[in-house]
C-alpha cells in the first residue's frame, strides 16, 4: 500500500519495510550458519595444558599433504598449533587442532547447534560457549550436546612449516 502523491518525496511501504528486515535477518542466519564475521565469536584461546609441536609433517582426512600448490591463506605456524589441542580462528570461521604429533585438522568453527562460534579448544574438545557443545578434536564429532551434527571439515595444507586454508 504504498501512499504516493505528485510533487511528493516517494515515501516507504510497509511492505517494502518488512522485506527489508526480512532480508535484514535472513542476512544474520545466513552469517550464523557459517558466513565470515558471526558477531556470536569470542577471543581465540587455546589448550594451555598442551605443548606446541614444531612438526610440520600433514596426515588425516581433512588436511593435504604438504608441499601442496601452495596457494590458500596461511593461519598459523605449526607450532602455534599445540598437540592434543587446538587454536580458533574466528575472523576465518575455522579452527585448526593437531589431535597428534604431526596430524593436522580444520572444522568450521561454526556449531551446527545454534550457529555460535567455538571459542576455545580445551581438554580434547572444541568448545562452543553459547549451549555448551563439545566436539572431539580428531574428527568434529559430538562429544557432548546439545548439539547433535559434528562440525564440518575444512580443507588445510600444512607446508613449510604453516598451515592453510586450502
Amino acid at each position: 500500500m504504498d501512499h504516493q502523491t505528485s510533487g511528493s518525496p516517494v515515501s516507504t511501504s510497509r511492505r517494502t519495510v518488512v522485506a527489508a528486515a526480512g532480508a535484514v535477518g535472513l542476512g544474520a542466519a545466513l552469517a550464523a550458519c557459517g558466513g565470515s564475521n558471526n558477531s556470536a565469536s569470542s577471543t581465540p584461546s587455546q589448550d594451555s595444558s598442551s605443548q606446541a609441536s614444531g612438526s610440520s609433517s600433514a596426515a588425516g582426512s581433512s588436511s593435504a599433504p604438504a608441499g601442496g600448490n601452495g596457494g590458500g591463506t596461511t593461519l598459523a605456524k605449526t607450532s602455534e598449533i599445540p598437540q592434543g589441542g587446538g587454536k580458533v580462528f574466528p575472523d576465518k570461521q575455522v579452527v585448526v587442532t593437531q589431535p597428534t604429533a604431526g596430524t593436522y585438522k580444520a572444522f568450521t568453527a561454526v556449531c551446527t547447534h545454534q550457529g555460535c562460534t567455538v571459542n576455545q579448544v580445551k581438554n580434547g574438545t572444541i568448545d562452543c560457549p553459547c549451549h555448551g557443545s563439545k566436539f572431539h578434536i580428531a574428527d568434529g564429532s559430538v562429544a557432548e550436546g546439545p548439539a547433535t551434527q559434528p562440525l564440518a571439515p575444512t580443507k588445510i595444507t600444512v607446508e613449510g612449516g604453516s598451515v592453510k586454508l586450502a
